[in-house]
């Protein structure tokens, strides 16, 4: 299926997903919530398929979501807002296949949520991570990375809206590792065909007990303020 704001390809048994709105910093709208959602459904029930790759066109890997679209309180609008939110999150959440995130560069908002509901993720030695959205009232995503970097530096993250650079960001172990620009699709694709050579059950039952081992809910957490943007009926 051909997509608007999302390229799709497929290299042996890795599907490469190309956040396509360079333009935007790739920010994550209403349609590329909704193509990601698409894509991943598809790709999922594709047994050809073992693992996915994401990364960003251009120098950025995601500026979050589209903060324009969070203006417009017309009731359609709003309703489409709030359920592709629900479906683009709930959708990586549950996704029953290993993600990579191969972070480019900035990783903001909701492209930090997105880098985190990913398995692995390493990046770019020009990537820098953080959550801006505490400042103008937004919840941050707290539960998946303190899974990740414990709980006292998700805390400091989440809570200061601070900034990190991708050597702090190793150093914490947000990311496994921090590479030259040049070399990180390549670095990222070779992670995901050393995952792919294992029997596709085996890793969706690995997947599986990940994800069973959740300690946070997304529809207590960031949900539920979404859920108070929806308009009524």
């Amino acid at each position: 299926m051909a997509y608007q704001f999302l390229l799709c390809e497929k290299k042996d048994k890795v599907a490469l997903l190309t956040l396509n709105r360079p333009d935007k910093r790739n920010a994550l709208s209403i349609a590329l919530r909704n193509e990601i959602d698409q894509c991943l459904a598809e790709t999922e029930g594709d047994d050809s398929v073992s693992v996915v790759v994401i990364i960003g066109a251009g120098p950025s890997f995601c500026a979050g979501f589209d903060r324009n679209e969070f203006f417009i309180q017309e009731p359609g609008h709003l309703k489409a807002l709030m359920d592709s939110t629900d479906r683009f999150h709930l959708r990586l959440i549950n996704f029953p296949k290993p993600v990579v995130a191969a972070i480019n560069g900035p990783a903001m908002g909701g492209g930090l949520d997105l880098a985190v509901l990913c398995d692995v993720r390493i990046a770019s030695e020009n990537a820098a991570f953080s959550h801006p959205e505490i400042k103008f009232g937004a919840p941050t995503l707290f539960g998946p990375l303190a899974e990740i970097i414990g709980g006292g530096l998700a805390r400091d993250l989440c809570l200061s809206g601070r900034r990190i650079d991708a050597q702090e960001a190793y150093r914490i172990g947000l990311v496994s590792q921090a590479l030259p620009a040049d070399r990180l699709l390549e670095e990222a694709m070779v992670i995901a065909d050393s995952i792919a050579e294992a029997p596709l059950g085996t890793l969706r039952a690995v997947k599986a007990m990940i994800i069973q081992t959740y300690s946070w809910s997304y529809q207590e957490g960031a949900g539920e303020w979404f859920s108070q943007l929806r308009p009524p009926g």
